[in-house]
C-alpha cells in the first residue's frame, strides 16, 4: 500500500512510524553483503527515495497490532529488535525467502498472477492514477526521481484513459 522497494520495506524501523500522524518515513535501504556475508544499512537509492509516506488508517492499526504481537513474541526469547518485520529470532528478513515462503503461496491462494511485490504496487499504483489521484503523489509514493518514470511506466496500462479524455473533451466543448 505504501510503495517501497523490498530493501527500503525491510529496513523500515519503528522509529520511522509515526503512528500519530499515521507516517512511515523511507530514509535507509537493508542489505546483505555478497562478499563477506551479514546485513548493513545503506542510504536509500535516490534523495527522493528518502521520503515520508502518509498511510491508510487501516494499516496504521494493523501495524500497531503487529508491534505488539512481535514485541510479545521477542520478550518470550529475550531479544529486542528495532526492525518493523524480522524474523521469529528478531533479524532481518530476506527478500527471497519471504517471496518464496509467503508472498507467492499467498498471490497463489488468492488466485492472482505470480508477480513481484513491485509489480503489485504498479497494480495499486495503476488503480491511483485511474482514480485521478495527482501523478505527482503516486510518483513521490514510489520514490521516483521524477514524475515522467512514473507515468511512462504505469500510465500505458490503463487503455480507459484515452476514452475518458474524450468524453471529457466532450462534456467540456460539445455539451
Amino acid at each position: 500500500m505504501t510503495g517501497p522497494r523490498p530493501a527500503e520495506l525491510f529496513a523500515l524501523k519503528w522509529s520511522d512510524i509515526d503512528f500519530e500522524r499515521a507516517t512511515a518515513t523511507i530514509q535507509r535501504t537493508l542489505q546483505w553483503n555478497q562478499k563477506g556475508g551479514g546485513w548493513y544499512f545503506d542510504k536509500a537509492k535516490t534523495k527522493r527515495s528518502r521520503r515520508t509516506v502518509p498511510l491508510p488508517i487501516g494499516l496504521v492499526q494493523e501495524l500497531r497490532e503487529h508491534r505488539a504481537s512481535q514485541a510479545e513474541a521477542l520478550f518470550k526469547i529475550g531479544i529486542r529488535t528495532e526492525l518493523v518485520f524480522a524474523s521469529v529470532e528478531g533479524t532481518p528478513l530476506h527478500w527471497q525467502n519471504v517471496t518464496k515462503r509467503h508472498f507467492k503461496p499467498v498471490l497463489q491462494k488468492a488466485g492472482l498472477p505470480r508477480a513481484s511485490a513491485s509489480m503489485t504496487f504498479a497494480t495499486v499504483a495503476r488503480r491511483l492514477l485511474q482514480d485521478d489521484l495527482n501523478p505527482k503523489i503516486v510518483s513521490e509514493r514510489l520514490g521516483h526521481a521524477s514524475i515522467v518514470l512514473t507515468l511512462d511506466t504505469y500510465s500505458h496500462a490503463l487503455p480507459d484513459m484515452q476514452s475518458e479524455a474524450a468524453e471529457s473533451l466532450q462534456r467540456r466543448f460539445y455539451s
